[in-house]
């Protein structure tokens, strides 16, 4: 599915987002504080757009995905930047080395994943001690007015927006069902918990549609 959207999926969803997709970017990057020298994983980072923020700031970014056609884009696109390093790969499976990076971030992904619990079990083994991990994702607005007004654009405004940007309108069907489906915050924040990661917080971006989370691997993990 996301092979088949990737030719358009920046454009997409910044129409879907209402122009708030750079916003949650910029928060999210701030939120991983990436330094130059730090090896950072950006998981489910399809076209790199997120990866490259990252990278920004001279840290060397592993940008993964599972689909080989967001790859494909990503490479082609940010081919000139040497801090970007593009791997296809499954989030429950990760193709990487215990204790291997200062950070692991997603956006927008773990929603996607079958077994999102064994995503985090993953993301923790291939976080260093001390490390940090930052997962921005659609969320439940705790506001009743703002809930019920949001996924009544998902159920109905989406769809049209959806058909005239994307360059296969289907595959973004699942999306508000996803949306709908996927835990509250405070549920997120207990699977961080069960994963091994500490000081475990969120804060809530654009009234909570969307949630940023964030916590960091104990010093003294083994593993």
């Amino acid at each position: 599915m996301f092979d088949e959207v990737a030719a358009h999926y920046d454009r997409t969803n910044a129409l879907l987002s209402v122009g708030n997709a750079p916003l949650w970017r910029l928060a999210t990057t701030k939120a991983v504080n990436p330094r130059a020298g730090e090896r950072i994983l950006d998981i489910a980072a399809g076209t790199g757009t997120s990866s490259a923020a990252l990278a920004h700031s001279g840290a060397h970014v592993v940008a993964a995905d599972f689909s080989a056609g967001m790859i494909e884009v990503g490479k082609n696109r940010h081919a000139h930047n040497p801090n970007i390093e593009f791997v296809q790969a499954d989030a429950t499976a990760l193709p990487f080395n215990n204790n291997e990076f200062d950070a692991v971030t997603i956006s927008f992904g773990l929603r996607n994943v079958v077994e999102p619990k064994k995503a985090l079990a993953e993301f923790y083994r291939v976080t260093k001690p001390g490390g940090r991990v930052v997962i921005c994702e659609f969320s439940t607005p705790p506001l009743s007015l703002v809930r019920q007004s949001y996924f009544a654009y998902l159920n109905h405004v989406m769809p049209r927006v959806v058909r005239l940007a994307s360059s296969n309108a289907e595959a973004y069907d699942y999306l508000g069902e996803s949306i709908a489906a996927w835990p509250t915050q405070p549920v997120l924040s207990g699977w961080l918990r069960s994963a091994g990661y500490s000081a475990v917080a969120y804060r809530n971006l654009t009234l909570g549609i969307v949630a940023l989370h964030r916590g960091t691997k104990p010093i003294n993990s083994i593993g």
